[in-house]
């Protein structure tokens, strides 16, 4: 974080506790604003994490991100909410203690995104098993069910949450998610029968209206039209062009059946939600006497089919009152108006307990099954409103801003506890923090007997007429003088003209707010729905215990939370929205003031400078700033405390600026700490330098040593080489010992591959002759030796062969028709009779065998004789040299794919006197092929070709030869100047060459016109 301090001018500060200027509003928002205009949405105070909505992608919640995060010290890096997710996962696991993250802020200010990405985080960063998979998609997948049945379009924002949410994450002992539990604060019930202009109601009513599947939607009695129910059009925007309710039911769908709500439970719920639509199209009319009648059959026929209650039990309790009167039970009609608030206030109740049921069927998924609940520590995410000021402020503002004092208190309460903490930890004497305890609005509001709640329960409980002015009047007799409660009655003149008759005002620890009082009622039947049985069961509690008012209600549960927020280490995470037009880049200067004085920041930041700015542990301050002392730097070697006390004295630091605790530095003020990073950011430049100039010395010597040894080695080379021929002595002994080293890796990348191969062994220098010939020998026997072991009957004609049909398996083998059957045909030296040569010849001849010539023009055939040596290969004439082609001139050989029996030999014509390839026919082609590789150690050149193949007739000029199957067997010149070989399938023909048949010279040759001539077939 220190690092960032450097760009504070363009960027802002990345902590609000270094702000100068900590007291001032206007620089608490310079800050915000800098960093927002740089896409810098995060800013801390202390651990405390300010985010502000930018309206727009950033990129900066990728599994990249993530990674970064992961382990990293809070003030390592920028500003983020993976920063905080992680240390509070870390402590947790650390200290083995439960821990909250409290997040708060406006309608629209991103608290459920930032609840969303904390639960992602988890989910990557957790250890991971098929089991943990499981535990976290149902803790991901149980927000968009909460969200459809929680959540709705508001004037602030699309996707606002409209109750408040505590998420429990349970970890075990290993860091896994195993489990979670959640509990859910004050659902705006009102929302379900009335929407202001611009709002909707609940995401899931036009999710199940626009996405169900036809079926389902008959079984409901609905119709695909948002516009035909009441309590979907009071707002006048069913359709929101940012909202795909299809899309978000196929979701919702799919999460139902991941948190194992079983099929019947689904059916039931959609019933109760359609069935609130269906209430909401009952309409009454008042009869002679002003009673309200009904007159919708049709939606009491749905309402009473999907709530399992007969017609007539509905009937009776939308149009009539039950008084219970000692032991009687007398019904009173009810008027078309009271009707019409009894329709209400039944469509409100059902929603509520059935969210209340979905958030019960949740926990049961989420539930640890698998470990002990001993054996888990637990992260919290309470997702709560801020305060909220509207134009008109109800009962519902009422609890929401209620619920914040009693939150601002605990924060300010743990903040001041966490801080004294730590300073009695580090042996730094406390000083009284000056701060508005707002206990006293706390107070006014729950307070036992004197409080508006206890006044509330009073009026809606006592017998006889209980209206709002009747509330009003008793507030005002029993807080009458309070400072921090005014009514139209109570208020000075001025005052007066700014209250309705009414209204009361309480002025809240962030501001005056203005509330309007109201009221609320419900009703219950039997019911065949299991939901409705769950959620209004038949046998109420102890009808002479007095019952509870939602206020209370709410009041019981706020206390609940409290405790459990008591009981845990607290982070916070405090959102605030830039804007009301949510769009990108804009910042408006008074709602975001207004958001930062509700929100409790300034109050929050004045407690966290009371002290001191900045507190550092000695070994990482020390680290940072040691290059500022000479004493200090590069390496200090005694204890940091006393490092950091000799680089503050270097500093000049004055007493009264900083304090030594027993692991930290306290430093009083920002501008001290300031002051230090700039001169360790010019500090840097005069390391870098000097990092820069000791690199390029020491490389430099490098160097100069490297040289040195070079020039020292290439002398003693030459002098062993100018005395190789030499006895050893101390000028060769080292070029000798290089020359033998060599020779030796030399020869052993350079072996013989067999016994035959006596061509490749290394010519030895003087020095290793005799060696050498005793490694040769050596290899010899060693080779031999395998063979006799393999192969204990085998001969050396017999291994020759061996060696040989290996070569053609490898050269042929998956390659060439007819190889398979030449693997049992054996090679021998010559195919041909002494006569035609000397003896002399026939003895250094490695192979003689008959062939037949192609011309190169004409393709006329010619029968000769390939002599192949040890150096060349000669084509012969009766005894008469026709052509030589020497191994090195040799560039390839090519055969077809096919059964045919031709090969094209490729030579170099270097010149035009030069001779161009061969076309050669011969009935021994595999073994003439591997010969001949063999000799010129050219198998790599041997091309086993499909289609044709291109020969040089001479430098200049090509020809081709063309291969294909047929049913009979043919050479001839085909019309384009090809020579076309046909062949046979092998296993169904015998190989015919130009002079002859089956593995002899052929009879006779019969030419046709076009230059066609056809091989008669011989016989066996």
């Amino acid at each position: 974080m220190e690092g960032a301090l450097t760009a504070r001018d363009r960027v802002g500060i990345q902590d609000f506790v270094l702000l100068d200027s900590y007291t001032s509003e206007s620089a608490f928002l310079d800050n915000l604003r800098k960093r927002f205009h740089e896409n810098l949405i995060y800013t801390y105070i202390g651990t405390l994490l300010v985010s502000v909505n930018p309206y727009k992608e950033l990129g900066i919640y990728t599994k990249k991100q993530m990674d970064i995060y992961m382990g990293v010290n809070f003030f390592e890096l920028p500003p983020h909410i993976y920063a905080l997710s992680d240390n509070a996962y870390r402590t947790m696991l650390m200290e083995n203690n439960n821990h909250v993250i409290l997040i708060s802020g406006e309608s629209g200010a991103g608290k459920t995104e930032s609840s969303k990405k904390i639960l992602q985080f988890y989910a990557v960063s957790c250890p991971r098993t098929s089991l943990l998979d499981n535990v976290r998609d149902r803790l991901l997948l149980s927000n968009p069910v909460l969200e459809a049945f929680g959540n709705a379009k508001t004037l602030k924002n699309d996707n606002s949450s409209r109750f408040g949410k505590y998420m429990d994450i349970q970890f075990d002992f290993q860091g896994e998610a195993v489990g979670g539990h959640i509990l859910s604060y004050l659902l705006e019930k009102s929302r379900v029968v009335h929407q202001n202009h611009g709002e909707r109601n609940f995401h899931i009513f036009y999710q199940l209206v626009e996405g169900a599947e036809d079926g389902l939607l008959r079984w409901l009695g609905l119709e695909r039209n948002c516009q035909l129910y009441r309590y979907l059009v009071q707002g006048q925007c069913a359709k929101v062009s940012s909202i795909s309710d299809k899309t978000d039911w196929r979701t919702v769908r799919k999460a139902l059946s991941v948190i194992e709500i079983s099929e019947a439970d689904t059916e039931h719920l959609f019933g109760v939600i359609a069935s609130v639509l269906h209430l909401g199209n009952i309409r009454f009319e008042a009869d002679a006497r002003g009673y309200a009648t009904l007159n919708s059959s049709t939606e009491m026929h749905w309402l009473s089919k999907l709530l399992g209650v007969h017609v007539q039990v509905l009937r009776e309790g939308l149009t009539h009152r039950k008084i219970e009167a000692r032991a009687e039970e007398v019904l009173s009609p009810l008027t078309a108006e009271h009707a019409i608030y009894a329709r209400d206030a039944l469509a409100k109740a059902i929603y509520g307990r059935t969210f209340a049921w979905l958030v019960n069927k949740t926990n049961e998924s989420l539930a640890n099954k698998v470990r002990l609940s001993s054996d888990y520590t637990v992260i919290g995410l309470l997702d709560i409103y801020g305060f909220e000021v509207f134009h008109v402020n109800s009962f519902e503002q009422f609890c929401i801003n209620y619920c914040n004092e009693k939150l601002q208190q605990l924060f300010i309460q743990l903040t001041l506890k966490s801080e004294q903490e730590e300073y009695e930890a580090e042996g730094i004497e406390w000083e009284a923090v000056p701060f508005f305890n707002n206990k006293i609005i706390c107070d006014l509001v729950e307070e036992k007997h004197r409080g508006i709640i206890s006044v509330l329960d009073e009026e809606c409980l006592r017998p006889g007429e209980a209206s709002d002015l009747t509330f009003l009047e008793k507030l005002e007799e029993k807080l009458g003088g309070h400072p921090h409660f005014v009514t139209h009655k109570l208020a000075d003149q001025k005052t007066r003209k700014t209250l309705e008759r009414g209204d009361f005002r309480l002025l809240h620890y962030a501001g005056e707010v203005t509330y309007c009082v109201v009221g609320k009622e419900h009703s219950s039947w039997q019911s065949k729905n299991s939901i409705v049985k769950h959620c209004f069961p038949s046998i109420e509690p102890d009808s002479k215990k007095r019952p509870e008012t939602v206020a209370t209600q709410f009041k019981s549960s706020l206390a609940g939370l409290t405790e459990i927020l008591m009981s845990k280490e607290p982070w916070y995470v405090r959102c605030l929205k830039p804007n009301n037009s949510k769009q990108s880049g804009c910042f408006d200067d008074v709602l975001v003031r207004h958001q930062v004085k509700y929100l409790g920041l300034m109050e929050h930041l004045r407690v966290r400078r009371a002290g001191f700015a900045y507190r550092r542990r000695f070994e990482v301050f020390l680290q940072r700033y040691k290059a500022l002392c000479p004493d200090t730097w590069p390496h200090w070697k005694g204890k940091p405390a006393d490092g950091v006390q000799r680089l503050v004295i270097h500093l000049g630091y004055r007493p009264d600026e900083y304090k030594m605790g027993r692991t930290k530095i306290f430093i009083r003020h920002p501008r001290t700490l300031f002051a230090t990073e700039d001169a360790f950011e010019m500090c840097k430049h005069k390391l870098a330098t000097k990092i820069e100039a000791c690199w390029r010395g020491m490389q430099a010597r490098k160097e100069r040593e490297r040289r040195t040894w070079a020039v020292k080695v290439i002398k003693r080379f030459i002098k062993g080489f100018m005395n190789r021929n030499q006895p050893v002595c101390v000028d060769n002994a080292e070029y000798l010992t290089f020359v033998r080293q060599n020779y030796l890796i030399r020869l052993k990348e350079n072996l013989p591959k067999n016994l035959l191969d006596k061509n490749t062994w290394l010519t030895p220098p003087p020095i290793m002759q005799e060696a050498s010939r005793i490694l040769h020998h050596a290899l010899k026997l060693s080779t031999g030796a395998t063979y006799e072991i393999l192969f204990p009957e085998c001969n050396s004609h017999h291994l020759s062969q061996l060696q040989l049909k290996s070569l053609t398996s490898a050269l042929f083998k998956g390659k060439k028709e007819s190889y398979p059957q030449s693997v049992s045909k054996p090679f021998v030296a010559t195919r041909i009779s002494k006569e035609p040569f000397g003896k002399t010849v026939l003895e250094i001849s490695k192979l003689n065998v008959l062939v037949v010539k192609y011309d190169r023009n004409g393709f006329r055939p010619r029968q000769r004789q390939l002599v192949l040596t040890q150096a060349a290969a000669y084509l012969v004439e009766e005894a008469k040299i026709k052509q030589r082609v020497e191994y090195g001139s040799l560039k390839g050989v090519s055969v077809s794919h096919l059964s045919d029996n031709f090969l094209i030999i490729h030579v170099s014509c270097d010149d035009i006197k030069q001779k161009g390839d061969l076309v050669l026919q011969c009935d021994h082609l595999f073994e003439l092929v591997t010969k001949l590789s063999m000799l010129a150690n050219k198998a790599s050149a041997i091309k086993v070709v499909q289609g044709s193949i291109r020969f040089d007739i001479h430098p200049g000029k090509e020809g081709f030869v063309d291969f294909r199957s047929g049913q009979e067997t043919m050479v001839y010149r085909a019309k384009n100047g090809h020579l076309m070989v046909v062949s046979v399938p092998y296993c169904n023909s015998a190989t015919i060459n130009a002079f002859g048949g089956v593995h002899r010279p052929s009879r006779h040759i019969q030419y046709y016109n076009a230059n066609m001539f056809t091989i008669p077939m011989s016989t066996h």
